[in-house]
């Protein structure tokens, strides 16, 4: 046994010991941890059992099995049964052939399978007053357990949201379940461990039914009922006693239900909830519910269920109010100091039948009062009538906000201070980023990335997350999903988001503008937005190393290019239908939202690029006729594209940023036009005074354009510029997130405009793949995806001294900086996790290596190093894991 070699933090499809997974051949993943210089693992060995003590019941033993590989093991044991612990282990050998000791005991539990539904759709019909909204129902029913509980599962979803308690206490600390999906289609099951909770003898269930996604209001045309007009739970209890026997106990029609003091809540609207209504004890097994109405059984399908896929929606953090002000107008206002999703927990003590309420904005008007304007028929209200004896605490149970400011009146002024708390929610993500320079305001704006990812990833990649939208734009996910893969762990956020994707492609192939679908008929297949079902499976596939979301999703993948081809009279070209093209940029004609880039150029440009990813996806998926034809396929769209928006001397048709930004990146051109044509996208900026005219599409293409062909000092300039429009414009104009609109509010205050301007919108984000890729260095090895290999190419600036960067991978902790000294020489410093390599290029260096140090040490005699070369960037050093700085003058 190694000391200096331990197998660490073991995970079952991307979790530490997940509950109620669907998978039947879950994947198992682990890192390596070893002081040692260049660890690489030569074998593995893996046991899985239905016991802890691993000394029976094991249902699969690898043995000892010759393989680098600690990412992504299928399990081939015996086939899993539903509602089943099963505890792994795993040792490593390294490449001396020294194992590991056995690393910690880990687990998955499967979940209920649908064959084992005896529970019963319930829902409630009480009256409700004519023409008020239909109050949240509170369902119950009591029973006895006849001994000691071993251990205890509930099962459970909704028609709607709910929240479920047991004997008082919620099940667990999770929001916003099940989730939104494809409903028609898909509905998430959750699995609660509720062994603790459960009592010998009488017991009580509570279930709080919410509207939430499936008949609430959604979209902008007051729509409601979109999925159903019934909200309905449906719950499962299995107990297991010491005995060994077992019971199971579900929903049917001995529940009970009330009506509840929870009067309205409203995903866009916010909540109305009436304190003098409350039933207290009415989760209590005492509870005396004679008075409560019997529940209805609903006839809905249980085909559609699954387990539970992403991470659930959890309270992240909390803030603090930084100040409380009364703006001109009077109104009393509590500044958060940050441009936050979630809602607000407060305590107040005021007289029965005070209204309280708060209302939320992201920004204030140049006056400085609040303002409401961009929320549209959005009411972000919460509206609380106290009950008045003594001091009570609310916070919403079904409803989020996005908010900066809250404004709140019926409580004193001496009552907000220490009493009123925002609280962070999103979906329960991974961070997995570190990002920092010596230039603060770009440390600014990689926070603002940050916070518009917590705030727009709420179950679904929403485009915004405050006014009467809140939509799983295809697009927007599309053009960040990178730099989100960078930040914080997504492949669980992604994998069920396109399987709803995939859910609800047509028939022919198109997807709709937003998943799940909930926008007219009609509403599908623009570029750019409908190539998500290509392009995030495949980004996924690239920082995660996952090829299981290439097969989930191939067919899908298939069906669009299919799509497009089958689009206008050339196949080879997509001229027809709507597309909403370079959306936002700046040089759009005057009222128009779309760019100036022809969007038949920018549909062709992305049917080669998508069908390239296609090609490349079935060769990785081993399809190799597959992979011949989509090659064929590529190779004639973009002889196509020459053809339609190209000269023979190279120039694209249209004079825009975009236009070239896309060709460039896409590889549409002529390898012998690209440099003239990278010159002519870098002259454009400089007539524009260093400035960038870019939308949701060109935007996330174009740094990268000017980088790949050498005008990095000109991308550079680009994210530093401060002027309007620039990233750094809304960082000075106090921006805690990232704008929808480059002038969303305008230098004298004005806004953009009321209709559409989103304060916290992340698709500009996504110039955070160009900080860690370019700026710090970091990218993967495509042949070698998931970091398996990395490549370290950081781009030095005169414009900065420091970058620095970190992200955790699925293997550990990939680090990249770099700073110039006071006397001019260059410190490079990177940490590559075990059972890794790297490729670390070190810009500037010189082609022999000689004036180089590592960690004090002439290069020569450094360990860990693999091999050194010549290139035109700089000296690349090819190492194995652990944490080396070098230091030398640049040529």
């Amino acid at each position: 046994m190694s000391p200096n070699w331990n197998v660490t933090d073991l995970r079952c499809e991307y979790k530490r010991n997940p509950l109620g997974i669907g998978e039947r051949e879950p994947r198992l993943s682990w890192k390596l941890k070893s002081s040692e210089r260049g660890a690489r693992q030569s074998a593995y060995q893996v046991q899985v059992s239905t016991d802890n003590d691993f000394q029976s019941a094991l249902t699969w033993d690898t043995g000892k099995t010759a393989s680098d590989q600690s990412v992504h093991i299928p399990y081939g044991g015996d086939p899993v049964q539903p509602r089943t612990r099963y505890y792994y282990r795993v040792k490593a050998w390294n490449a001396q052939d020294e194992a590991s000791d056995w690393s910690e005991t880990a687990y998955w539990e499967t979940g209920i399978d649908r064959s084992e539904w005896t529970a019963q759709w319930i829902t409630a019909k009480l009256p409700t007053a004519e023409g008020a909204p239909e109050p949240c129902h509170q369902l119950r029913t009591a029973f006895s357990l006849k001994g000691p509980v071993v251990s205890a599962r509930l099962y459970a979803t909704a028609l709607g949201l709910y929240r479920v308690y047991v004997n008082g206490r919620p099940a667990d600390d999770t929001l916003f379940a099940p989730g939104w999906t494809s409903y028609k289609h898909r509905l998430q099951v959750q699995t609660y461990d509720v062994t603790s909770l459960l009592l010998e003898g009488a017991n009580a269930i509570g279930i709080m039914l919410g509207n939430g996604w499936f008949k609430g209001n959604l979209g902008w045309v007051d729509e409601r009922n979109l999925y159903g007009e019934d909200r309905a739970a449906l719950a499962q209890l299995h107990v297991r006693y010491a005995d060994g026997s077992e019971d199971v106990l579900g929903t049917d029609d001995a529940w009970k239900a009330s009506a509840g003091p929870l009067l309205m809540s409203e995903i866009y609207h916010g909540e109305t909830y009436d304190a003098r209504l409350e039933t207290a004890g009415w989760l209590g097994a005492g509870y005396d519910d004679a008075g409560w109405a019997p529940v209805d059984i609903l006839d809905y399908t249980k085909e559609i269920l699954v387990a539970q896929e992403n991470d659930p929606t959890r309270a992240i953090q909390e803030i603090r109010p930084v100040s409380r002000f009364t703006t001109p107008s009077g109104d009393l206002v509590l500044d958060m100091g940050q441009n936050m999703v979630g809602w607000v927990r407060f305590t107040v003590d005021v007289p029965a039948g005070t209204t309280v309420q708060l209302n939320h904005a992201e920004v204030l008007d140049k006056e400085g009062n609040f303002y409401i304007g961009n929320l549209r028929k959005a009411k972000q209200t919460i509206t609380y009538i106290s009950r008045g004896d003594g001091p009570a605490t609310y916070e919403p149970y079904f409803s989020f906000q996005g908010f900066r400011y809250v404004r709140v009146t019926g409580v004193p002024a001496e009552q907000l201070d220490g009493n009123f708390v925002g609280v962070v929610i999103h979906t329960d993500m991974e961070p997995t980023s570190r990002f920092r320079t010596s230039n603060e305001l770009l440390n600014k704006l990689q926070s603002n990335i940050v916070w518009g990812q917590k705030g727009n990833f709420l179950d679904i990649p929403t485009d915004c997350p405050q006014r009467d939208e809140r939509l799983g734009w295809t697009g927007d996910a599309q053009v960040f999903v990178r730099t989100a893969a960078f930040n914080m762990n997504v492949a669980p956020f992604f994998t069920k988001w396109l399987k709803d994707l995939a859910a609800e492609q047509l028939p022919d192939g198109g997807v709709p503008f937003v998943i799940p679908h909930v926008l007219k008929p009609d509403s599908h297949s623009s570029a750019a937005w409908g190539d998500a079902a290509v392009i995030c499976p495949w980004t996924i596939y690239e920082c995660y190393g996952d090829t299981r979301i290439l097969e989930n999703q191939y067919e899908s993948m298939q069906k669009w290019i299919g799509y497009m081809r089958s689009q206008g009279d050339n196949e080879y070209l997509w001229n027809t239908g709507f597309h909403f093209g370079d959306w936002v940029a700046l040089d759009a004609k005057e009222g128009s939202y779309i760019g100036a880039t022809p969007r038949d150029l920018i549909a062709t440009a992305f049917y080669a690029y998508s069908t390239q990813l296609l090609a490349k996806t079935a060769r990785v998926l081993n399809k190799a006729e597959d992979a011949a034809g989509y090659e064929e396929l590529y190779e004639r769209i973009v002889e196509a594209f020459r053809q339609e928006f190209v000269t023979p001397n190279g120039r694209v048709a249209s004079p825009t940023q975009t236009a070239y930004a896309l060709a460039l990146a896409f590889d549409l051109l002529e390898e012998r036009h690209r440099p003239r044509a990278a010159s002519i996208l870098a002259e454009y900026i400089q007539e524009n005074k260093g400035r960038l005219t870019t939308g949701f599409v060109g935007t996330p293409y174009l740094c990268h354009a000017l980088s790949r062909y050498g005008y990095t000092e000109q991308a550079y300039g680009l994210v530093l510029q401060q002027e309007y429009p620039s990233w750094l414009y809304s960082v000075l104009q106090g921006a805690t997130t990232i704008w929808e609109h480059w002038d969303g509010i305008k230098p004298d205050g004005t806004f953009w405009s009321d209709d559409m301007n989103s304060f916290n919108h992340y698709a500009y984000g996504s110039i955070g793949d160009w900080l860690y890729q370019v700026a710090a260095g970091i990218e993967t090895d495509p042949e070698r995806p998931g970091y398996k290999k990395i490549r370290i190419a950081p781009t030095l600036t005169s414009s900065l001294t420091l970058v620095e960067a970190a992200h955790d991978s699925m293997y550990g902790e990939i680090a990249s900086g770099w700073e110039t000294l006071p006397d001019g020489r260059i410190v490079v410093a990177v940490t590559i996790p075990a059972n890794t390599e790297a490729v670390v290029t070190l810009p500037g260096a010189s082609g022999t290596g000689s004036g180089v140090h590592e960690s004090g040490t002439p290069l020569a005699e450094a360990s860990g190093i693999l091999s050194v070369q010549p290139s035109a960037a700089g000296l690349q050093v090819e190492l194995g894991s652990g944490t080396y700085r070098f230091e030398y003058a640049t040529a």
